[in-house]
């Protein structure tokens, strides 16, 4: 079973290691056309139909907005951010410049877009007045308030302002509503991302690839990830209406996120608004603005790095975008042993190795029977050369004087298999935290290993793991049967080339374990190798 599941990771490693890189190119559209029309309320919500504005020139100014966190870049084509570096975390292949999350074309098509809908109101698609400049954080300020000017239209004035935030991704979005009018502002408010169908950093573990798409929140469905195939087919399933909840764009290790007002009766929406272009967001009911008054419709954006002791205290619920896969169960608390060791060393590296002890002391009872009924099995060692030797022609009878020696001896033949049999789901579950935690993301541990979620660069880890594999399997009793010999001994090669790709992080863990196990394992069988020579002298 294991040798298998080897062969299977090593083949996965291999296809995607010399897999052809996928070269995305710029998308040639225009900005304007990464903004579809204008979403229509349904009846329940007492839709109005949704007037479109005129279509903005491709050549919409923008306004540069610096904080200590994030650059973005704000288009006067209905005040969407339609580009936003994270400052805390960089890209990929050049880290000399931030992580690129919302996008204008340079990779992809992504922004985050808002509007009103009704006569004469600002959608995505009006052009805003911007403030002169660019709009930086300075020394001492906690905020940066960005306002953005509609055009009057009927005595209504609508501002749109936009709050940033010192440390933080969430940005406070707000509609100003002044009626100056002679009639009652009745309205809508939506909240949307559209982005292309394109993967972002996507990754491929035990057959199953990280996540790029929309999600749904609500009390009552719970959490709800969309395809943007489903989309295409009509398909796709989540909550359509709910007075809670949230709507976000889900990606690895990253995430942006529209949080409508709780007690908001709201309409949740996926579409596609042409080519491979989708949009998926939140409409909500806006209280009437009566002649003279004025209103607003408010709601909070998160764009930013699914570090999840900060969502899980933004939104309910909002911590579920970090996806550990089907080992979630196991990977969660693994999550939070290391985090909390984290606190302790500083470091995710060192985190790792006492985690690594952590679980080796947890399941030390296990594997001392596993490695007692190993040893016995190595003292077994000449006697079953015998048997081989007197029945090596009669399979049946060495079957059966092999288990009455098991059976007198309290000797369980498969007891070795356990302990990595137990460390399969361990194993696959920290491979998941490693890869889906933006905490592990280009995290140091010492000297060569700078990112403990990319494979070592030198492969020192996985030939000491290697290494280790080989001394273990010598420690081992060998197999009678030649063919199970050879393939036991085969496993170390095996599992050396399969680790050259995986995350160092995760070698790190393999081999401390090993020798861990190792350190066990000598002393137990020194232990039973001593107290049967010490018999035969007595």
């Amino acid at each position: 079973m294991v040798f298998t599941l080897s062969l299977v990771m090593l083949w996965e490693g291999w296809i995607k290691h010399n897999r052809p890189p996928v070269t995305e190119t710029p998308t040639a559209a225009a900005p304007e056309a990464a903004t579809g029309a204008v979403p229509t309320p349904s009846a329940s919500l007492g839709g109005t139909p949704a007037v479109p504005a005129a279509a903005a020139a491709s050549s919409a100014p923008r306004v540069k907005v610096v904080t200590d966190v994030l650059q973005a870049e704000v288009s006067a084509e209905g005040g969407s951010i339609v580009r936003l570096e994270l400052e805390k975390h960089r890209a990929t292949t050049d880290r000399s410049r931030g992580f690129l999350l919302l996008d204008d074309g340079e990779r992809h098509l992504y922004a985050a877009e808002s509007g009103l809908i009704g006569t004469g109101l600002p959608t995505h698609r009006t052009r805003f007045a911007l403030p002169a400049g660019d709009q930086v954080l300075k020394d001492g300020e906690d905020r940066l308030v960005l306002r953005l000017e509609a055009p009057e239209q009927n005595g209504v004035k609508v501002t749109k302002v936009m709050t940033f935030h010192r440390g933080s991704y969430l940005v406070d979005v707000n509609y100003e509503i002044a009626n100056g009018g002679a009639e009652p502002v009745k309205a809508h408010a939506y909240y949307q991302f559209t982005r292309d169908g394109k993967p972002a950093e996507q990754v491929e573990a035990f057959g199953v690839t990280t996540f790029t798409g929309p999600a749904y929140y609500t009390d009552a469905a719970k959490f709800q990830k969309v395809k943007f195939s489903d989309i295409d087919e009509g398909k796709a399933k989540f909550a359509k209406t709910a007075n809670d909840g949230w709507v976000a764009m889900v990606q690895h290790y990253f995430v942006g996120a529209w949080l409508p007002e709780a007690g908001v009766e709201r309409e949740y929406f996926a579409r596609k608004v042409g080519g491979d272009l989708y949009s998926a967001g939140a409409i909500e009911s806006v209280a009437d603005v009566q002649p003279g008054a004025t209103g607003n419709a408010q709601a909070r954006l998160y764009v930013g790095p699914q570090e999840q002791d900060k969502l899980e205290n933004i939104a309910p619920g909002l911590d579920l975008v970090v996806d550990y896969g089907w080992l979630t169960v196991i990977a969660a608390p693994l999550f939070w042993a290391l985090s909390a060791l984290h606190k302790l060393t500083g470091n995710w590296g060192w985190a790792i190795i006492l985690v690594t002890v952590a679980l080796k002391a947890l399941f030390f009872p296990l594997s001392a029977a596993s490695y007692k009924s190993m040893a016995k099995m190595r003292v077994l060692g000449p006697r079953l050369q015998r048997m081989k030797e007197l029945y090596g022609n009669d399979k049946v009878k060495m079957q059966q004087e092999m288990m009455n020696l098991y059976r007198t001896e309290k000797i369980n033949p498969l007891g070795g298999c356990l302990p990595i049999l137990v460390q399969i789901p361990v194993f696959i579950a920290l491979y998941w935290v490693l890869l889906g935690s933006v905490e592990m993301r280009q995290a140091p541990w010492l000297g060569w290993i700078q990112d403990l979620s990319a494979k070592d660069p030198y492969f020192i880890l996985p030939i000491i793991m290697g290494v280790s594999m080989l001394v273990q399997m010598k420690l081992n009793p060998t197999p009678p049967d030649p063919i199970q010999a050879k393939v036991m001994m085969a496993m170390p090669i095996v599992f050396t080339f399969m680790f050259l790709w995986f995350p160092s992080g995760l070698v790190l863990y393999w081999v401390v374990n090993n020798v861990l196990s190792i350190a066990q394992q000598w002393q137990i069988t020194r232990m039973i190798e001593g107290g049967k020579q010490g018999a035969k002298t007595a």
